[in-house]
């Protein structure tokens, strides 16, 4: 099942701020909360209170807490990959491992005795066979990809597509953002362009990455990259089906009630001999049989491709 999540930087925020958020998205449906550790300079007293907190607030939401971490992180709290009680400690349930430490130790974090998930970078090559060979718990393990904050450096799509059918082909749950579209979001850094995965939804309107990623169908979680987001975006992802592919369409003053029937007909079924321009859907031929649509002149076709690429 695909799931909707945000993500929070309370460095760059309040905690009022950050909860106020974090309620809004539970009470939607919301499933997960990304933070990043990465550039968090508290001390590990400082940390433990604050995030402790943090969590507490997120699981009442019934919000998933992931955080993005490093070695270095890890370091600077007293952390090992065979000691993970700080986290536990916090209440993280997912552990984000931006960074690695040696195959042997990647591999044993996973067996930690909390739970905790651990979500290894997806926009890599992860050697996550060796992983396992060397004793990693697959159950625990998950994948997240990049999100990137500066014009024209996120990813291509087909290098997306390459990475992220490799994990999802193994069985793993993989997770990619989509950025809002709101004036002065941010993230860990004070870049202000957006924080998508994928460089060619940066400025699209974000329930169209979103419906975009759900319809490729690589990543079961969808994570909006920046803050905020908007109550209106916040609402209009909420009410998306990710079941589905969906699109939205602009209906041309002289349609047919037989046509708007079948647009917004809910059963139809992508053929097996499609492209990349077309889905194409044979039940309406069998379901509308016998149902009368009428010819367009040449030029009333125009005007529907005209308004299908406005």
């Amino acid at each position: 099942m695909k799931t909707l999540g945000i993500s929070v930087y309370p460095e760059h925020s309040t905690y009022e701020e950050v909860f106020a958020y974090m309620r809004k998205a539970g009470e939607l449906g919301y499933k997960r909360v990304f933070t990043c550790f990465l550039s968090v300079k508290e001390s590990k007293e400082e940390l433990v209170k604050n995030f402790s907190k943090f969590c507490k607030v997120a699981h009442e939401c019934g919000l998933k807490v992931s955080a993005d971490t490093n070695p270095e992180v890890f370091e600077h709290i007293g952390a090992t990959p065979y000691d993970l009680s700080i986290f536990h400690e916090i209440g993280l349930d997912i552990i984000r491992l931006d960074g690695h430490f040696s195959a042997a130790e990647d591999a044993a974090i996973t067996r930690n005795p909390y739970g905790i998930m651990i979500e290894y970078n997806a926009s890599g090559a992860i050697g996550f066979e060796n992983l396992i060979e060397t004793g990693a718990d697959q159950e625990n393990m998950c994948f997240c990809s990049n999100f990137f904050p500066q014009r024209h450096t996120g990813m291509g799509l087909q290098r997306y597509i390459e990475l992220t059918s490799r994990y999802k082909k193994a069985g793993f749950r993989v997770a990619s953002f989509v950025s809002s579209n709101q004036p002065n979001t941010f993230g860990p850094w004070p870049v202000f362009d957006g924080l998508p995965t994928i460089e060619m939804h940066r400025d699209l309107p974000v329930d169209l990455q979103v419906r975009h990623l759900a319809a490729m169908n690589y990543c079961q979680d969808i994570l909006i990259g920046n803050a905020y987001a908007s109550d209106e975006e916040l609402k209009k992802l909420a009410s998306l089906d990710l079941t589905k592919i969906t699109m939205r369409a602009k209906l041309v003053d002289d349609i047919t009630e037989t046509e708007k029937e079948i647009v917004y007909w809910d059963k139809h079924n992508q053929r097996g001999d499609c492209n990349e321009n077309i889905i194409r859907s044979s039940w309406p031929r069998m379901i509308f049989k016998g149902k009368s649509i009428p010819a367009r002149s040449e030029k009333g076709l125009q005007h529907i491709v005209a308004t299908y690429l406005s």
